[in-house]
């Protein structure tokens, strides 16, 4: 529906996709893993949004294991949901080599990298890739989705899956 309001054809073509790492506590501290680019202890969310910001698919899993591991399952999902309408994923730098490019090319998706600049000085607008951070923050406003307090990873993708529904109610 919000596709069509914004005049866009009813399903993309294009999503973003990326992973954020939650601290965990003593509900969830038993399936927590260790990320140590981001030194936290927890949970990490992958999701892929649409250009326009909602969530088309997401997958939790322990903090320790790879973004790159998780592309083909995230646009199978993706694929699932658009009737394979989606062509191309925009990335961050996470996810370069070839196994997350062969594993996005079975599914019929064309991952795209965007990469920072070389000469980096405080915050820089990424084209297309602030989408999916912009969603990741709006989960941020809600408690519950700040740190991982569920037992259950499923819990976990239901609260993202509520959560980010609320900025399109």
């Amino acid at each position: 529906m919000l596709r069509l309001l914004a005049e866009r054809p009813e399903e993309p073509s294009a999503v973003i996709v990326d992973g954020r790492s939650l601290r965990s506590t003593p509900e969830s501290g038993g399936r927590a893993g260790y990320d140590g680019h981001k030194r936290k202890k927890g949970s990490k969310v992958h999701a892929a949004v649409d250009p326009l910001g909602p969530l088309l698919a997401l997958k939790v899993t322990p903090a320790n294991e790879q973004e790159r591991v998780h592309v083909g399952a995230l646009l199978a999902e993706v694929q699932e949901a658009t009737g394979e309408n989606v062509q191309a994923a925009f990335v961050d730098q996470g996810y370069t080599r070839e196994e997350p490019a062969a594993q996005a090319a079975q599914e019929g998706v064309q991952l795209i990298v965007v990469k920072l600049r070389e000469a980096k000085r405080g915050f820089i607008l990424l084209p297309r890739r602030w989408v999916v951070e912009r969603s990741f923050a709006w989960a941020t406003r809600f408690r519950r989705l700040v740190r991982d307090y569920e037992r259950l990873p499923s819990s976990l993708a239901g609260l993202h899956w509520a959560g980010l529904s609320y900025p399109y109610a």
